[in-house]
């Protein structure tokens, strides 16, 4: 059989490559240390673990449910945006269930763009959005995100160019890979611009609990604009990755537009993920206190790991991951491969997130501390 002609502008995972060389590495007897990839390695909640657990026996447990979620997890996010962002959404109507973000991304992107739209994408940035994009034939536009302006995207210097064929904006706020984050103010103006030219931004927000003690929502307070989205997922603030369990906000009139690909795609998350789900939406501020202590600790022992390699790093990250600065003379993939093959540990090259991210290097925190010490001790070694 020929593949669709789609298949020849994307590449498989670089995560997913990577990772099988990991392991080919790891059978053959080499001790690998992984430090590259985001997938939380602590336990969910218990009461969490508990509701799903409960959930198993009722009656309707294993049967369809409702494709835009059962009510009690759609009432669960209305009260979790309230809580942590001050936002008063409805259940009925701004709130869209998801089987992890990532699913979101290509809903979003089926429901809104037409082969030849022009998507705006963060370099660096979530290297899905690219994907997605050829998948649906639409054609990438790059706007470029730097240090010197905090990663931010520049707003005027897009206004510059010609937008008139640009129907989708995809922003990422905690940042991944870099954990800038942006403020309120920003977001005002972002939605703004969005507003003036007409195109649909969606921010991408699953990092605003990890080491970030001011979770910020893109979505306006006084009322949902119809040229703003939020995804936002339980997978790094709850760890419940495997779970596949995020959320879709937004105007009536956008939810409505995605339900409508989401109810051919699929026919309803499993009861009880969407049980436990409720459990974690409900759980207080401590909750990300404990887990922010954790990482804290983990962040300080990888600060020391970033200066043995003579990397530069901004203290200010927030999210998963330290974004490090790799010594000048060096690229990215130079460091990378150097680590995974003379000292058996695996991190991420910048270069994967875009041509912006080339002269970084990317840490995750998704590691005990017991493990972060032995790799600092072969650094060292």
């Amino acid at each position: 059989m020929i593949t669709a002609k789609r298949l020849d502008t994307v590449q498989e995972y670089y995560f997913s490559k990577k990772l099988r060389e990991v392991a080919d590495l790891r059978a053959q007897g080499k001790p690998i240390i992984n430090l590259g990839i985001g997938s939380p390695d602590l336990a969910p909640p218990p009461e969490v673990l508990e509701a799903l657990n409960n959930a198993l026996s009722d009656n309707s447990a294993h049967q369809y449910q409702p494709y835009k979620g059962i009510k009690e997890l759609r009432q669960a996010i209305a009260g979790f945006y309230d809580k942590y962002y001050s936002l008063q959404l409805n259940m009925e109507t701004e709130i869209l269930p998801l089987m992890g973000s990532k699913e979101g991304i290509m809903h979003i992107s089926l429901a809104f763009l037409n082969p030849g739209d022009e998507v705006l994408l963060p370099d660096p940035g979530y290297p899905t959005y690219s994907s997605v994009a050829k998948l649906v034939d639409a054609k990438e536009r790059n706007y470029k995100l730097n240090e010197e302006n905090n990663w931010l995207p520049d707003l005027e210097k897009l206004e510059e160019s010609d937008l008139g064929r640009v129907k989708l904006m995809w922003v990422n706020y905690p940042h991944m890979p870099t954990g800038s984050r942006a403020s309120e103010d920003f977001f005002e103006k972002l939605t703004r611009f969005a507003e003036k030219h007409k195109i649909l931004v969606v921010n991408d927000n699953p990092y605003s609990f990890i080491q970030n003690d001011k979770p910020q929502s893109i979505l306006r307070k006084n009322g949902l604009s119809d040229y703003v989205m939020e995804l936002n997922s339980l997978s790094k603030s709850f760890n419940m990755a495997g779970w596949r369990v995020g959320m879709l906000t937004g105007s009536e009139k956008n939810i409505n537009s995605v339900l409508k690909v989401k109810s051919n795609m699929d026919s309803g998350m499993f009861y009880p993920v969407q049980a436990g789900a409720v459990e974690a939406l409900k759980l207080t501020g401590s909750w990300f206190e404990r887990q922010n202590k954790i990482y804290s600790d983990r962040k300080k022992k990888v600060l020391e790991i970033a200066a043995e390699l003579d990397c530069e790093v901004r203290e200010d990250q927030v999210g998963l991951f330290i974004w490090a600065k790799v010594p000048e003379g060096k690229t990215s993939e130079e460091i990378v491969d150097d680590l995974l093959y003379r000292k058996d540990i695996f991190i991420s090259p910048g270069f994967i997130f875009g041509s912006q991210g080339e002269g970084y290097v990317r840490f995750s925190l998704c590691a005990d501390e017991g493990t972060i010490d032995e790799a600092l001790k072969r650094i060292k070694t």
